[in-house]
């Protein structure tokens, strides 16, 4: 009893919940990226649609902040608790942490059950038999992993040997992936080229809107951009965001209502990530907003059957 009061039993609760914690946060952001990369390595041609790219990218970024932060402080928890047991080993046998690892075991046994059922319910909907596998492997690996991990070390009544050769394996596996993440993610500075590359194509989406919006309240078109400037909607016509440089405004043929709008852009666009309208148009205006590296004018042409001007709609 007196052994039991000197312990520091909220340090101990305090360390073994951030340990499972960390751990849980680390094994989802984990699969969570090897998911992406089997997403991005064997696509679906089912899944080019608007937004994919982010869709893989914007998970893909999360998973790898997590894993930077959250699994070096897992690794300095276990680490900071296998020399607790060494001084204290009754910390090692305290009911606190055999709960909490049996806990873990239970979780880990359901996330086996719940993500190979979700695999099979995607095979059975049609996933290519390639990224099902791959997907179900990655799952059986990682919760696995550390199922037999766990299972072995709270039988143990002295820390295993294995500690260190787990931290390094697991260790090196992360740093693979997140390493292996920033060949589809690209750099922080190719990111940001590229945000200012989507901001450019709302933009020009934006301006699209209101040249159509001019015609049909004035039935001509705009001679600059400046004439899309209104004061009682606050609508000004917004510059590019990297240069602060005005956007270029072509009309090509008045009688026909062609005109361009051009912007310089960073990256080639991917697929047809960024071809769906930001501000909402009829289909009477070809919405292919796909880009290549440098200056680049999109021509359009204002179909008059889908966008008479409002005094002949009354």
């Amino acid at each position: 009893m007196e052994k039991e009061i000197k312990r520091n039993i909220p340090r101990d609760l305090f360390l073994h919940l951030l340990a499972i914690v960390t751990l849980y946060w680390s094994a989802v952001s984990f699969v969570t990226l090897l998911w992406q990369h089997v997403n991005y390595y064997f696509p679906d041609v089912l899944n080019g649609y608007y937004g994919y790219a982010s869709a893989l990218t914007g998970p893909i970024r999360f998973a790898v902040s997590s894993l930077i932060i959250v699994f070096p402080v897992f690794i300095l928890v276990s680490w900071y608790l296998n020399k607790i047991y060494a001084r204290e080993a009754q910390v090692r046998e305290s009911k606190i942490r055999k709960w909490l690892i049996y806990l873990t075991l239970f979780i880990a046994s359901l996330v086996i059950i719940g993500d190979l059922i979700s695999v099979i319910n995607m095979l059975l909907g049609g996933e290519i038999t390639t990224r099902f596998i791959l997907k179900a492997l990655s799952i059986l690996l990682v919760a696995g992993f550390v199922f037999g991990y766990y299972l072995d070390d709270v039988r143990r009544e002295t820390p295993t040997k294995s500690a260190k050769y787990f931290a390094w394996a697991t260790g090196t596996l992360v740093l693979v992936a997140i390493i292996s993440s920033f060949f589809i993610v690209g750099s922080p500075a190719s990111a940001r080229l590229m945000q200012f590359d989507q901001q450019k194509v709302n933009d020009l989406q934006n301006i699209q809107y209101q040249v159509v919006n001019y015609w049909q309240s004035k039935e001509k078109l705009p001679v600059a951009l400046g004439d899309l400037d209104n004061k009682i909607s606050g609508f000004v016509v917004p510059f590019d965001p990297q240069t602060n440089s005005p956007y270029e405004y072509i009309v090509k043929d008045a009688t026909s209502l062609s005109f361009e709008l051009c912007a310089t852009f960073n990256k080639t666009s991917q697929g047809n990530a960024i071809t769906q309208p930001y501000y909402p148009t009829p289909s009477g205006i070809d919405q292919n907003w796909s880009h290549a590296t440098g200056k680049v004018c999109f021509e359009r042409t204002i179909d008059k059957q889908f966008y008479p001007p409002f005094s002949k709609t009354k």
